[in-house]
């Protein structure tokens, strides 16, 4: 689902993610999601009932305590917004597979 909202007179990419990974959002898909927008200039929040955080500490991602099924908002406002609310959904929604079988 996409949606564009309005953030201080700036529009903001707003999307929802459903974690797909069997074992949640746990410390190696944190770690690829910080690894992958480390250095992103623009502003990115990620929430759910738990709480909310940004992406620049995989122990923030934790806290959060994503679990398979459960709902996140994605929020990403700057530069290349769509592409990046849209690559934060498919991590989120992607199986990882930690080691491979």
């Amino acid at each position: 689902m996409a949606e564009c909202a309005v953030f201080l007179d700036k529009p903001m990419q707003i999307r929802q993610a459903i974690i797909a990974n069997a074992q949640g959002i746990h410390c190696r898909p944190s770690a690829v999601i910080v690894k992958e927008f480390q250095g992103y200039s623009g502003r990115i929040r990620i929430s759910n009932e738990t709480g909310s955080c940004d992406v620049s500490s995989v122990m923030q991602l934790i806290s959060l305590e994503m679990h398979m099924g459960s709902k996140v908002k994605v929020e990403v406002m700057g530069e290349n917004e769509v592409a990046v609310a849209d690559r934060l959904v498919e991590l989120f929604q992607t199986h990882f597979d930690f080691p491979p079988l």
